[in-house]
């Protein structure tokens, strides 16, 4: 979709330097850039490659303001986020057009919305609701009264378990499971037995969230799992039954979380990172990669790094690494 430079600056929240009625139709990196994209800048040292690349126009800083430059530029405060946004104003991602493949199966008490998508061999079973422009990739299982709502893109050979729901504007990559049993057992003392604990609750998803390939989140054993408003969840994370997490929650590849872990708005977890049953992240904590979270353990402090396990504020864990070195050049 074509746009002018002015038209997108004020999408953006940018000012244009040069002429504002070029237009632009995508976004770029700078060695690939074409003569109709747009590209960024962070910083100064990176802003003569753009300026030389045949780009439309650069999105960069302030630093930028007083260069005599041979071509437009629009000035923000923050560059990679103007981009960002300039990249779904001139629809980056590939439309989906309106249709129900021949192949998917759909049941006759599903209620579609206006302009869905529903692509081969897709399966949507009966009470579903699925909202408008929405795009139902191949080979998707939408089970029984499941509810998803408007604009969310799931991808292929995505699994949806009964009852869940999904709000607007969520994506879901390929091969996340959502929805699944939790891994809850209750043991027979006297056979030793380990039998299945009732996991009858549901997954709620809340609006704009974003949850990688191969991801899987499972519903409340009784009550209700929860993803909160705009959380980005990375390929190959485990959410365990019961898990409360808030609102713009970053949880980066492959970490896992326990039952009952309630992560609070605005918390950032790097890869690998392990949380026990119960354990709470308050707002705004940092969670390093491969840190680990003891059950029932809570971690406060906005804006404060934790690392290691067990997880402690990073000065603390830093002081333990200089401790065992020392000790270790005495032996």
């Amino acid at each position: 979709m074509k746009r002018t430079l002015a038209e997108i600056a004020e999408a953006v929240g940018a000012r244009v330097l040069g002429e504002g009625q070029i237009e632009a139709s995508g976004v770029a990196g700078i060695a690939s850039a074409s003569a109709a994209d747009l590209v960024f800048v962070e910083d100064e040292k990176h802003l003569a490659a753009a300026l030389r690349s045949p780009a439309a126009a650069v999105i960069a800083g302030s630093f930028a303001e007083k260069v005599d430059a041979a071509k437009p530029l629009l000035i923000t405060d923050n560059p990679r986020l103007a981009f960002a946004r300039a990249a779904a104003l001139l629809g980056h991602a590939q439309p989906h057009h309106p249709r129900i493949h021949p192949s998917a199966v759909v049941h006759e008490s599903a209620d579609l919305g206006e302009a869905v998508s529903v692509d081969a061999h897709a399966v949507i079973e009966e009470d579903a609701r699925i909202g408008e422009r929405t795009w139902i990739g191949a080979g998707c299982v939408i089970a029984r009264g499941v509810m998803v709502g408007d604009d969310c893109a799931i991808h292929p050979d995505v699994t949806i378990y009964p009852g869940t729901r999904i709000g607007d504007r969520v994506v879901v990559h390929a091969g996340a499971v959502l929805g699944s049993d939790g891994f809850g057992y209750v043991r027979a003392p006297g056979s030793g037995r380990h039998e299945k604990f009732p996991q009858i609750g549901r997954l709620e998803i809340e609006d704009d969230v974003e949850i990688g390939a191969n991801t899987t989140i499972d519903r409340g054993a009784l009550e209700v799992t929860r993803i909160g408003r705009g959380a980005k969840i990375d390929n190959l994370v485990h959410i365990g039954h019961n898990c409360q997490v808030g609102e713009n929650v970053i949880i980066a590849a492959q970490a896992g979380f326990s039952g009952s872990v309630v992560i609070e708005d605005n918390v950032v977890i790097g890869g690998q990172a392990g949380v026990g049953e119960r354990a709470r992240i308050q707002a705004g904590v940092l969670l390093g990669g491969q840190a680990g979270v003891l059950p029932k353990k809570v971690l406060r402090g906005q804006g404060v790094a934790f690392w290691g396990t067990p997880a402690k504020p990073l000065r603390e864990y830093l002081k333990s690494l200089a401790a065992l070195a020392k000790m270790g050049r005495r032996e």
